[in-house]
């Protein structure tokens, strides 16, 4: 069977914005994975990033997440670019602030599109433009006892 895009579930859902958070409680991906089921979508991309244990050739022993007021928002910004430049179906995006400790989850994004190739696509672009846009800052604390603050997530 020829593959066409005049099925509906083959174009972007009305309101695929599922969910948007930024949190100070651990991050759940089966809320995530849960909160973009859509039935017309064949693939789904989860992207989770943690803290590891190392930056920069140093040893790290935990960091802290803090964020401006408005990231939430900037975050629902770039998921609504997102789903205007592909065909998305759902998508959410949480990203955890406070103290957090390695193998602690840090952010969790899901988009649900049509097909694999256009959810990776889209789930690239969403956590890139998070990491690059979102004012979230990272306080490093290293094992030597030095500390480094670093930019957007």
């Amino acid at each position: 069977m020829a593959h066409t895009n005049d099925h509906p579930g083959e174009q972007a859902a009305a309101d695929p914005i599922k969910l948007i958070a930024v949190r100070e409680t651990p991050l759940s991906v089966d809320e995530v994975f849960r909160a973009v089921g859509d039935d017309a979508a064949g693939g789904v991309v989860l992207f989770v990033g943690t803290v590891r244990n190392h930056d920069g050739g140093a040893d790290v022993d935990g960091l802290g997440y803090s964020c401006h007021p408005a990231a939430e928002a900037e975050m629902r910004r770039i998921a609504e670019k997102v789903v205007a430049d592909h065909p998305v179906r759902a998508l959410a995006a949480v990203h955890r602030v406070g103290d957090l400790r390695v193998g602690d989850l840090a952010v969790v994004v899901a988009v649900a599109c049509p097909h694999r190739a256009e959810a990776f696509d889209a789930s690239r672009r969403l956590i890139d433009d998070i990491k690059h846009e979102v004012p979230i800052w990272k306080h490093q604390k290293f094992s030597d006892g030095t500390e480094e603050w670093v930019g957007a997530c």
